[in-house]
This record gives C-alpha cells, sequence and structure tokens, in this order.
C-alpha cells in the first residue's frame, strides 16, 4: 500500500468522490491514513475563512482510519464506506464528542451514546473527521443563528452556505469532507445543498432513524445526506436507512439497494412541474435554469409538463405555526437543571430564566415565544389545529399530483445565495428563503436538490420531489441528468485561500 511521507499531503484526493476514492482504496492505491491526513489538512488550510466545522475530531479520524488500514491489510472484508472522512451536523448525538446543537445552552455537553446514524456509519467504516457549524437548533436559513460563529460559502465568502446545516452543505462543498449528514425539517438539507452546489437529500419521514438526533420539530425532523453526486448520495443512503426499533417514528419497511436506480435511462417518466412554485418571489434567472433542466429530461426521454398543487400558498404559514410549537415543547428541557448551561439565579424559577434567556439565541427565543402563543388556552383552535388541516390538504396534492406522476421538478430556492446580513434582521424575509421546500416536510415525502447551473456566481439548485419512500425514482432522474449534463457539477475555486 502506498503511504506518503510524513506532512506530505495530496490534496487532489479531497476533490474525488466516495466512489472514486472506495476504488482507490480497495486497489490500495491510497491508504485510509493518507486519505484522511488530506481531509484533515483541507480542514487545517480553509477553517478559518470558512468555519464549516465546530469540533474537529483529527486525533480519532486517524486512530479510525490506521485501524482500517490495518484490516484491509489482514484482507478483511470491509464495509462499503470503509476509510471514507465523513462529518455530522452538530445536532447528532456522538458518544464521548462535544454535541452543541449550534447553542451557547449545550456549550459543553458531550453525549453518553451515539446517534443510530453516527453508529451506523461508524459500522460501515467510515472515518469521522468532525462536527458541523449549524444554525441554533437548527432554525435558520443561512448559519448566521448559530451561537458560535456564522459558516461561510465555499463559492463566495461573502454570501451565506444557507441553513440549517450550512457547515455540513460547505464542508463538502469546500473538500474538507467526502460526504456529510445534515437534518431537515423545512428543507435545511436542500436549501444549503442549493447554496453550496452539492447533492442534499431529504429522505420520506421515518425512512431514517430519528434516534440521537436533537429534536427541533419532531413530526418534521429527517436526517439525510450531502454529496458531491448522486452516486455518492445513494451509498450513504444505503448506509443510514432502515427501521430502527429505539425510533417510535420509525418506518418498518425494506430498504433497497439504492445503488441499482442509478440507471441513465429515463425514457417514459413523466415529471410535473408545479406552477405554484415558478411564479412570483423566484429570481427569473432560476427559473431559466429550471427549464433547462427541464428541457435536458425531455431530451432524455421524459415528458415534463404543469401541474398545480394548490394549496402550496398556505404551506409556509402553517409550518411556522406547527414547527414553532413542536420546539416549544421540545425546548422546555433546556432548563440549567439536567445538562448544558446553568445560570444561577436567587431562586429555581430565576435560575430557569436567566439560563434560558442567556443560553437561547434571538431566533431561538422568538419561535418558542409563538409556538407557546400558538398552543396556549384559546389559540390552539384557531392555530395549531387549523394548520394541521392544512398540512393534510397539502399532502393531499401531491398524492393527486404523483397519481399521474413519477416526480416533480421545482426551484430548491426562490434565488441563490444572499449575502451576509441580508435577511437576517427580516425574520419573514428568511422565512421565505425555504417557501420551496417547506410543503415537502409537511407531507412527510422526499425530496433531493441537485446543482444545475450558476447565477452570478453562485450555483443554483433543482429540487426533485417523490412518492414517499420512492428516493430511488429521485436517483434515477438526478443521476440521469447528472450523466448527460455539464450544469450539474459545479466547483468553487475558493481563491486566495490555497
Amino acid at each position: 500500500m502506498h503511504e506518503r511521507r510524513e506532512g506530505e499531503i495530496n490534496l487532489s484526493l479531497t476533490g474525488l468522490t466516495a466512489h472514486e476514492l472506495c476504488e482507490l482504496l480497495r486497489n490500495r492505491e491510497i491508504s485510509s491514513v493518507e486519505l484522511t491526513r488530506a481531509h484533515l489538512e483541507r480542514i487545517n488550510t480553509l477553517e478559518d475563512k470558512i468555519r464549516a466545522f465546530v469540533t474537529v475530531t483529527a486525533d480519532l479520524a486517524l486512530s479510525q482510519a490506521k485501524e482500517t488500514d490495518a484490516k484491509r491489510l489482514r484482507g478483511e472484508e470491509l464495509p462499503p464506506l470503509a476509510g471514507i472522512p465523513v462529518a455530522l451536523k452538530d445536532n447528532m448525538c456522538t458518544k464521548g464528542i462535544k454535541t452543541t446543537c449550534g447553542s451557547k445552552i449545550l456549550y459543553n455537553f458531550i453525549p453518553p451514546y451515539d446517534a443510530a446514524v453516527a453508529e451506523k456509519l461508524n459500522e460501515a467504516g467510515a472515518i469521522l473527521v468532525g462536527k458541523c457549524n449549524m444554525d441554533e437548533y437548527a432554525m435558520g436559513s443561512s448559519t448566521e443563528n448559530s451561537g458560535f460563529y456564522p459558516t461561510r460559502n465555499p463559492y463566495d465568502f461573502n454570501a451565506v452556505p444557507g441553513g440549517s446545516s450550512g457547515g455540513s452543505a460547505a464542508a463538502v462543498a469546500a473538500g474538507e469532507s467526502v460526504i456529510a449528514l445534515g437534518s431537515d425539517t423545512g428543507g435545511s438539507i436542500r436549501q444549503p445543498a442549493a447554496f453550496c452546489g452539492v447533492i442534499g437529500l431529504k429522505p420520506t419521514y421515518g425512512a431514517v432513524s430519528r434516534y440521537g438526533l436533537v429534536a427541533y420539530a419532531s413530526s418534521l425532523d429527517q436526517i439525510g445526506p450531502f454529496s458531491k453526486d448522486v452516486t455518492d448520495c445513494a451509498l450513504a443512503l444505503n448506509v443510514i436507512a432502515g427501521h430502527d426499533p429505539k425510533d417510535s417514528t420509525s418506518a418498518p419497511v425494506d430498504v433497497p439497494d439504492y445503488t441499482k436506480f442509478l440507471v441513465n435511462d429515463i425514457k417514459g417518466m413523466k415529471i410535473g412541474m408545479p406552477r405554484e412554485y415558478t411564479g412570483q418571489g423566484i429570481d427569473p434567472e432560476v427559473n431559466v435554469c429550471l427549464r433547462q433542466a427541464a428541457a435536458r429530461l425531455e431530451e432524455l426521454g421524459a415528458v415534463c409538463e404543469e401541474v398545480s398543487l394548490p394549496h402550496t400558498e398556505y404551506a409556509l404559514p402553517a409550518y411556522y405555526i406547527i414547527a414553532p410549537a413542536e420546539a416549544s415543547s421540545n425546548l422546555a428541557r433546556y432548563d440549567g437543571v439536567q445538562y448544558g448551561l446553568r445560570v444561577e439565579g436567587d431562586d429555581i424559577i430565576s435560575m430557569y430564566s436567566k439560563t434560558r434567556s442567556q443560553g437561547f439565541g434571538e431566533e431561538v427565543k422568538r419561535r418558542i415565544m409563538l409556538g407557546t402563543y400558538a398552543l396556549s388556552s384559546g389559540y390552539y383552535d384557531a392555530y395549531y389545529l387549523k394548520a394541521l388541516k392544512v398540512r393534510t390538504l397539502v399532502k393531499q396534492d401531491f398524492d393527486k399530483a404523483f397519481e399521474k406522476y413519477d416526480c416533480l421538478l421545482t426551484p430548491t430556492t426562490p434565488s441563490v445565495a444572499f449575502n451576509f446580513g441580508d435577511k437576517i434582521n427580516d425574520p419573514l424575509a428568511m422565512y421565505l428563503s425555504d417557501v420551496c421546500t417547506i410543503p415537502v416536510n409537511l407531507a412527510g415525502i422526499p425530496a433531493m436538490s441537485m446543482p444545475f447551473g450558476m447565477v452570478k456566481g453562485r450555483p443554483v439548485g433543482i429540487q426533485l420531489i417523490g412518492r414517499a419512500f420512492d428516493e430511488g425514482t429521485l436517483l434515477r432522474v438526478g443521476y440521469a441528468l447528472e450523466q448527460n449534463s455539464d450544469l450539474t457539477r459545479p466547483r468553487p475555486e475558493l481563491k486566495g485561500v490555497m
């Protein structure tokens, strides 16, 4: 097995995909230690500019890599992602490793157990290089709401990477990690994937265990992968999907081999294009890219037709009642007593109040207050119950569309990545960043964002939406588009940092 001398790093390795690197590892052209060192060096080179990580686990990563190399030398049969560097959003518990949720209130929290997805990645032989930055408790669309520092977009350091999984998306885009996991409550995987020019998949609700994921809104949260291409996305989904008896929301369904859907053939497939996703508020240049993607799919033999999802306009207000209401309940546990930050007070009530006041950021406080209000006596029926009814109508829209279409095609976001400070002081404008992604979470169905073109030097994301537990169709359509267009694989230049 070829091993480079100490201090000699092959930075070209950080630009390759997981399946390309797996081949090099299997053929012993590189070692896992060499690959891991290359990514850790990449992190050291870029982190002062990008700040994608809250915690870098260099010692653990090198230890895992050495163990993997030793197994390979002994001729052991290794799992699918053996030796591949990965990162986790910092709201997934990792045993013995700090898990902060991007919040000062959990600045010192070290979980005693692994989240189910962390356990599965470890069993698959993946190398954990670190925990990624995020909007505090996954509440935000820009990673500006992190309790520590903002993450920057690798394509333009003046631009946000999206949120709340901005650190995970930026880490993959910048080559700091080969694959990363994020969580998606209203678009928090797909929106940053679009802004950072990578693949981001939100699986069907219940397809991936939420055990060990720190909850924001329990009926909406779902873990999913970021990757450089569709093949890597399928490989990651193969590892993390599946029923988990420790998670009551986990669905007992069979998990296919998602790589079997990676076929370059979509002839005869019917793809709907909801008109509600391309109207007012959507950047015309983003719509141009969407139409180019549709034209390419038609050239490949698919049929693209306009369809209507009439209740789409009500999804955003319904979401911002349901999600804060669930957050109000979930975040009640952070009281200064059980774990995390404690600010002493004159009595237990003042201790609660001071801990939450000083530990939570402004956006988290805003959503707790919104949720508590919506659940309060006299307003539950008027707001929360009505929002649940709207959720049902949104799901019925999708069900009706899928009677005719194999999947739907929309923009992922209304615009490309915006600049820091543009929306941070206007919560409503920030919330509108997720207008194209939120309906999917309300319906509990899968959706994947993939890059297609650039506007003003920043990536455009298009979104494929599918039936429940039909991630395979999304991967098939995305793979065909990726194999037949140069617009699906942008790469940041990272000027001035290399």
